[in-house]
Parts: structure tokens; sequence; C-alpha cells
């Protein structure tokens, strides 16, 4: 296999919970390959077994420090650990590899004790050595990892104390990294630091130190795993084997767990649509309110998208609330602010975006734009494409005329990559995927030189870099109320600007079979998490 290559734009999105584009599984996997079955039937028995279905693509990285994708990323968090962990719905840390949280959060050298007798899964000893290995790779700027932007403002190195312990050294205090550290999964360097180990990696080969261990990966097809019988950890697994299956289709999807001949036992994802029915067929059906959104994002390249009053004009003239009766079932909520309103640093913005067509109008006019035509790209995830009619319609009705244009999300993405020569995209995200905390949240998406921005053409403009130093400064400050403050001003110039903003954030539903399956709370975020979850 070829020597890691920089992270390019066009792997970020490929790595992304929204794309579809296949990754061939690692040779390292193909010794335990062959098509698996995706009947609940297939894996020994069912009383041992839990089948999942999962409404996003298998097929993009299982890297964990590139990936975004919702289903690599929901499989991660049963097969790594961090140092430290959150539970998957209060988000509260608790120690995972190392034997305790710091004594101090507030300090800026935190230890860490890693715990005794800890394997990887194929048998070799969790060593300090592995633990610097992954955050050497995290901090590296040459390997422009996803997840760096969570780290480098504030990580300054990880290095040795002894044989058992390591010590993370702040740039300045940061108790915000706690919860954060679930996302530094830690891995094998005997493994991932061969040549090649890193394709493998992205190629779904995962060895971990987690409660299961990967059996078979088939990518567009499923994900076996099984408990692991060495593992010594906190959250020891209940559930011997899972079988997960990639149904993106809505239809079949839901076909999967309902009837009398239901082969799975639980669904993210669920559409609106369909809920009532499942719940009539017996089935447990919950949600979850969080960050997932709908944005549009601009080419601020682009006139007259690179007037805020254009921008803002259209964002206006957007009937949110009938995009959530018609298109959500009511399972949506008009965006006041970049952040959802669950989110603990939530404030409105100063400008929302409230249904008002004539002041979308008068903008335009203000603007000196007329006849304007705009062909609004989008990625086809269902909810979103539902949600298209809605845009067109009112965008039509202030004499802007729209064509609507849904696609592939990685063609999508390779073509603006190719020329950037668009006007528009509408397109799903969720950053709880990562945490809950706003400066996590933000740098997802606003970072100077990283690949959102990149596609705004945006971040080089003054407004850019006032947002950059009050975004850093924020971070930096380390009394929480003036912190707060901080943010709230510029989550508020980036409601003003309207480059990549939410239009909606949305309720993520979750089905399952409380008969067959206890112990199941609904995410907020894509994906499921089973390490609490017992087959009754």
């Amino acid at each position: 296999m070829s020597a890691p290559v920089p992270f390019s734009r066009r792997d970020f999105l490929r790595y992304s919970g929204t794309v579809s584009a296949a990754a061939a599984v690692s040779a390292a996997l193909s010794a335990c390959s062959g098509p698996a079955s995706t009947s609940s039937t297939g894996s020994g028995g069912s009383k041992d077994l839990v089948t999942a279905v999962i409404g996003y693509g298998n097929d993009q990285t299982w890297d964990p420090t590139m990936t975004a994708s919702a289903f690599a990323m929901a499989g991660i968090n049963h097969i790594y650990e961090g140092l430290v962990d959150t539970d998957p719905i209060t988000r509260a840390p608790y120690p995972a590899l190392a034997t305790a949280l710091p004594a101090d959060p507030k300090a800026t050298t935190w230890k860490f004790t890693l715990r005794q007798g800890a394997k990887w899964h194929d048998g070799q000893p969790v060593t300090v050595d592995d633990v610097l290995f992954t955050f050497d790779r995290i901090l590296d700027p040459k390997a422009q990892v996803l997840v760096n932007n969570f780290f480098a403002s504030w990580l300054k190195e990880v290095r040795k104390v002894d044989d058992t312990s390591v010590e993370l050294v702040f740039k300045f205090p940061f108790p915000d990294a706690l919860p954060r550290l679930t996302i530094a999964k830690i891995m094998p360097k005997h493994v991932y630091g061969q040549p090649g180990g890193w394709d493998a990696a992205k190629n779904g080969k995962s060895i971990g130190s987690g409660p299961y261990k990967m059996v078979q990966h088939n990518p567009k097809s499923n994900t076996t795993f099984e408990a692991f019988a060495d593992y010594n950890g906190p959250r020891k697994p209940a559930i011997k084997k899972m079988n997960w299956l990639s149904i993106v289709d809505a239809s079949a999807r839901v076909a999967k767990i309902s009837g009398g001949s239901a082969e799975a036992q639980i669904a993210d994802n669920v559409p609106y649509a369909n809920i009532d029915q499942l719940k009539k067929s017996g089935l447990t059906v919950e949600g979850g309110k969080g960050m997932n959104h709908m944005f549009i994002m601009f080419n601020t390249g682009k006139k007259p998208f690179d007037d805020v009053r254009v921008r803002q004009a259209l964002f206006y003239a957007i009937d949110t609330q009938k995009m959530i009766e018609v298109a959500l079932k009511g399972h949506g909520t008009p965006a006041t602010s970049f952040l959802n309103q669950e989110n603990p640093s939530y404030a409105r913005a100063k400008t929302v975006y409230s249904y008002d067509p004539e002041k979308a109008k008068s903008l335009l006019k203000a603007a000196g734009v007329t006849n304007l035509t705009i062909n609004l790209m989008a990625v086809n995830v269902s909810w979103i494409a539902d949600c298209l009619p809605t845009i067109a319609n009112s965008w039509n009705a202030i004499g802007v005329k729209t064509t609507l244009a849904p696609q592939d999300t990685s063609a999508l993405f390779t073509k603006m990559d190719q020329s950037q020569d668009y006007q528009a995209v509408a397109a799903a995200s969720n950053p709880n995927q990562f945490g809950l905390d706003a400066d996590l949240i933000l740098r997802y998406n606003y970072t100077p030189g990283g690949n959102w921005m990149k596609y705004t053409k945006w971040d080089s403009s003054p407004d850019a870099k006032k947002l950059f130093a009050q975004m850093d400064a924020a971070t930096r400050e380390p009394d929480q109320q003036k912190k707060l403050q901080l943010t709230h001003d510029y989550i508020d110039l980036i409601a003003e600007q309207a480059v990549l903003y939410p239009v909606v954030h949305t309720e993520l539903m979750t089905a399952w079979n409380a008969k067959k399956l206890t112990g199941v709370r609904a995410q907020a975020y894509p994906g499921i998490n089973l390490l609490q979850a017992k087959r009754s």
C-alpha cells in the first residue's frame, strides 16, 4: 500500500457522513470477506445477535482521525477508546483507557495513567507509545487530519511520563478539553505505524481496545462485530454479536425493521412519515433534538453572492415553518442561531431569518440585484430532498428564478473540487457527532484555510478575519461567563454574514423493538450506541 498522502478537500467530503462513494476493503480484511449475509439469522442464531439498520453508508473511511462518516463514527465508538470517553447522550466524560479524570481541569498539564491489562484486539498490550503515536498524528500539521482543528488551538504536546503514564501539555487552560478527548481514539502503533497502515485504516481495518472487535466489513452492505473477550474497561458489552446493515434507501430501511418478519431490532434515521406506522406495529420510536441541520452555503467568490444583502435576502425569503410542517412533519425547529436551542451555549442571534419576503425583496433592491437566477445544488439525502421544493417556491415568489439540482454527495463536491463553479448548496450536517461545545461546533465549519471555508471563498475577507480572531479570543478566555459572551458575539457575526448557515434544526428518530432490545437511548446525532443495551 502507498504511504499516506496529505488530506485534501475531496478526501474531507469523501469521508463525511453524507458521502456515498465506495471505499475498497483493505487486504487485511479480505481474509474474512466473501459477501456476508445481511439477515439477522446470519451470525449463528438469534439470542446472541442484534441486527441494526443504519441509514448511512459504511463505505467511507474508518480512520478515527479522519472520519466524519455517521456509520463509521458509530462503529468506532464501539471498537476504540480514548483516554477519556463520553456518555453518548449526556456527553458526561468518564475515564476509558485512562484510570481517572484529571484532578484539576483548569490546569495546563493533565497526567493520565493507562488502565492496567488493556489489550488491543490482536492481543498485544496497549502502551504509552500508542498514545504518543496517536496524538503525534493528530497534531502533525503535515498529516492534515480532520480532527486536528479540534486540538491544535489548545494542545501543545503529549509526552511520556513513564511506562504507564502520559502528560498532556496545554497552551493555556482549557477545561473544555475533557469531553473533547473522546475524539482522540487511541490507535495501536504496531498496526497503523506500519507502511500503508493509515490506508488500511481508511479502507476498514479496525483494531482497537474497546468492547467490540470488527469481524467482517463489507462496504455498501454490512459490518459485523462481536464482543471482545479480553476487554477490561468500564463499559463491558452485554450483546455478544452485532450485524449492522447499511441501508440508505428509506423504504428498504423501514421494511427491514417492520412487520412480523422483521430482521432488525433497531434502526436509526427513521423517516418522519413512518413514525406512526412503526409505533402501531409495536416498536418504540423516540427522537433526539440536537445540532442536526440543513444549511445553505454560498460561493462568495461569485457575484452577487459576495454581497451580504443578497445572502440575507435569500434566507429571509424561505418559508421555514411551511418546510417544517410539510417536509419534516413537525420534527424541526427554525434556526435562530447557528447552535440549536438545546445547546448549553445557545443564545438567540441578533440576526434571525424569520420568514419575511418583503424584507427579502427590499434587500435585493438595495443590492441592485434584479432577474437573479439560481441553480441550487443539494445532496440527495431524503429529508433534504423533501425540503428543497419549499426553498424553490420561496425564492421564486420573490422573483428569483430557481432550479434544483439534488445529486449524489460525492458527485456534487467533486464538481466543486474541480471548478468551484457553483452558486449555492444545500446540505446536511451534525457536528454533535464530535461534541457539544460551541468552539468545537463552529470550528468544524469556520476554520481559516479549512475545507468549508475554501468552498465558500470567504475566509480571506475582512469579516472572516475578524471572526477567526474573535473565535481564538473566546477559546483562550479562562472566565466562563466572558467566554460565553465572546462566543455569542462571534455567533452573531456568523448569523449576520449568512455565508454557511442553518435553515432548520431537525429531530433524529430511532426505532427499536423493546421486547427484544433494552437499554437503548435515542441519539440527537446519526448512528446508534449499544454499549449499554441488552438483548432481552
